[in-house]
């Protein structure tokens, strides 16, 4: 009978005393103790045994857990004689900022602060000791929610000297998610405070601290070393497209192929992958997120656990925000094509809305996006990777977040692709009026003229929507070659007794045309002049099966014609 599903359950010593499911991750510790890395930094996307990993690591390290060996008897790093002998014997100073999600810089100091008070309270023992003195007692005393700065940063190191004296051993230090106070910040609008506060602490820590024998953090993004790492030399960064450690986190095809039959679940394996499949570390392929296939585990059937876990405000924010060229690669993702990038995996959150390639480096690093391949280009000295969407958990979030953009039209949206592609104008620039109208200021982000900006912004939009309303039906292709020239949309039906459509759209030219019907006018012609259709015809479909209509903008206003109208 197979194991119960802990659901949520991140703490080594509980799942292990409970006898919950568990995939052995322990081995992990051999590898990281022998690495002799001083500071190591992991990142991985949310929900992939991060902080079950640091938990692990305190149980067998840390002097708390002297007596905690049977956790790990039947586990591989129980099967090393040399990894014996260290269990429960470091010193550890062990500490999450996964809960530091406050909307302002003076709420996540002070939780941050709380912390500290909580991680010196654990180790109050030491009041009752002889190795601290009275200038050291003050100093404790004085670790509060209210600390200045200097304390608060310089909390950690100040411990580190306290428990080596102890002991008469360094300690280790762990720090789990330590990139979350630090998104909250760029979403909340304190980055600049959080980023100065961070640094001292990681610096005071990690760098000079003469008291630490190694330390692990994890976190989902590697911030930019200008940002918080300025500091730190000593730093070892693990990332996704590392070697180091691409087997621990997450689980493997075989682990997971493994528990489907333990669990009678065999004949699921194929839409297993399909759906929770597709992540890449380093050069390990295959990697499935735990959280949803421990959910599905224990539920039996599918759904979108992991990419439902945890808010997408902020990559939905910034895909709709973004510039154009943002919309047209999620554009090529969502209808399963790769993109180019050539980026670094560091992510530079001050700069997110302004530099696509940042954008790119944080989805790579949330696990949304997977990196196919990946090239050094020797002129730049960048590397240049292969993108795609990880799997069809993925998709479905993005096209989720589509379709709540037009939220607000989402019915006048939907009888507008009716009207379309039935060659209804009339009822198309009533609907398109409509979705105009309600779209147009959010999707505009200003980064345009009046009458140029907000329709290019809209159009990539609405295009999206196309393609998520009528993926099913249609091969959707946007801006490319065809002819003479290149068309702005092509609808090519799967099933040949439909209609073909071709779009082609326009901002109005006042140096050009007098009325929005000139614009149309141009559009059509356009059509015509650079043989969009030709793409179609080559591929059996009929001239009479093709639709082709010209959208004019000019502001907020839209105008459509058809061929012949």
């Amino acid at each position: 009978m197979p194991q119960k599903v802990g659901i949520g359950m991140q703490d080594f010593g509980k799942i292990r005393e409970r006898g919950a499911f568990y995939i052995d991750k322990t081995l992990f510790i051999k590898e990281w103790w022998e690495s002799l890395d001083d500071v190591t930094l992991i990142t991985r996307p949310r929900r992939f045994g991060k902080t079950l990993a640091i938990s692990m690591a305190e149980s067998f390290f840390s002097v708390e857990y002297a007596s905690g060996g049977r956790l790990f008897e039947g586990l591989d790093i129980w099967k090393e004689e040399k990894f014996r002998k260290l269990q429960g014997t470091w010193p550890v100073i062990s500490l999450s900022f996964a809960n530091v999600k406050e909307v302002n810089y003076e709420q996540t100091r002070k939780k941050i602060c709380q912390i500290l008070v909580n991680l010196y309270s654990r180790h109050s023992y030491l009041l009752e000791s002889n190795v601290l003195t009275e200038k050291d007692q003050d100093f404790y005393h004085s670790v509060s929610v209210d600390m200045d700065d200097a304390a608060a940063t310089f909390a950690i190191y100040q411990l580190s000297e306290y428990l080596y004296r102890y002991y008469g051993k360094k300690v280790l230090i762990f720090l789990d998610e330590y990139d979350t106070p630090m998104q909250e910040a760029y979403v909340g609008g304190y980055w600049d405070k959080m980023a100065d506060f961070t640094r001292s602490m990681l610096n005071a820590a990690f760098k000079t601290n003469p008291f630490m024998e190694r330390s692990l953090l994890t976190g989902i993004t590697r911030i930019t070393r200008e940002s918080v790492f300025s500091d730190l030399n000593n730093l070892e960064i693990v990332t996704m497209t590392s070697e180091k450690y691409e087997s621990f986190f997450g689980f493997t095809e075989e682990e997971v192929f493994s528990a489907l039959d333990e669990f009678g679940l065999s004949e699921d394996k194929q839409r297993i992958k399909e759906w929770y499949d597709g992540f890449t570390f380093g050069k390990r392929t295959d990697m499935y997120n735990p959280w949803s296939i421990l959910n599905y585990l224990d539920k039996r059937k599918f759904a979108a656990y992991w990419v439902n876990s945890s808010s997408n405000e902020l990559a939905e924010r910034l895909v709709r925000r973004g510039s154009c060229g943002i919309k047209a690669d999620l554009e090529e993702l969502i209808k399963g094509n790769a993109i180019q990038k050539c980026m670094d995996e560091q992510v530079v959150f001050n700069q997110l809305e302004r530099q696509e390639e940042a954008v790119w480096s944080l989805f790579l690093a949330c696990g949304y996006l997977k990196a196919v391949s990946c090239t050094l280009e020797e002129k730049s000295g960048r590397y240049c990777y292969t993108l795609s969407l990880t799997n069809k958990e993925v998709k479905m979030m993005f096209v989720s977040m589509i379709q709540n953009w037009f939220s607000e039209s989402r019915r006048e949206y939907s009888a507008f692709t009716m009207a379309m592609l039935d060659g209804n104008l009339e009822l198309m620039n009533e609907y398109i009026s409509k979705i105009a109208m309600n779209s147009f200021s959010f999707f505009d982000v200003g980064g345009g003229r009046a009458g140029e900006g907000q329709p290019e912004s809209f159009y990539h939009g609405f295009v999206l929507g196309l393609i998520v309303e009528l993926d099913a039906q249609y091969v959707i292709s946007s801006n490319r070659e065809s002819g003479l020239g290149r068309y702005d949309v092509v609808l090519e039906p799967t099933d040949r007794s439909m209609n073909a459509v071709i779009l082609e759209f326009k901002v109005f030219d006042a140096k050009k045309e007098n009325t929005l019907e000139d614009t149309v006018r141009r559009a059509l012609e356009q059509i015509e002049e650079k043989k969009y259709a030709r793409s179609l015809t080559a591929r059996g479909i009929p001239e009479e099966k093709i639709r082709k209509y010209g959208f004019a903008f000019r502001g907020k206003s839209v105008l459509i014609g058809s061929d012949g109208v």
